[in-house]
């Protein structure tokens, strides 16, 4: 069940990320020398329901300078993972951070708080 507040803090903490990466993205594109850092990572989701699954991954494709390449589905049923391409990945700790903190606060808006990781 979707808790009405937590997902309009995550919309609205959403739409903050889109416009704070688009800023980034565009200085990084008219300032001279570029700072990218672009790699894939694979980030082990928390995130079990199909709502869940197609609302992390249409999060982090709408935020400029990343991308979900695709989901990996193990045949043994154990937990599913997306590769994401990141423009923008100066450490693996660091892209795998961002991502967590986004699930978390998208777990939080689907499960309600405290449950976001289970």
């Amino acid at each position: 069940m979707i808790r009405i507040w937590y997902a309009f803090a995550y919309l609205v903490w959403l739409m903050y990320e889109v416009v704070k990466q688009a800023y980034k993205l565009g200085i990084d594109y008219l300032t001279p020398g570029l700072d990218v850092s672009p790699s894939i990572v694979e980030f082990p989701l928390h995130a079990t329901s199909k709502l869940e699954i197609a609302a992390i991954e249409s999060s982090i494709t709408v935020t400029p300078g990343t991308l979900t390449l695709g989901i990996y589905e193990p045949e043994d049923g154990s937990g599913k993972s997306l590769f994401v391409h990141f423009l923008y990945a100066h450490t693996h700790e660091h892209a795998i951070a961002e991502l967590e903190s986004m699930e978390r606060r998208l777990l939080r808006a689907t499960r309600g708080p405290g449950k976001e990781g289970t």
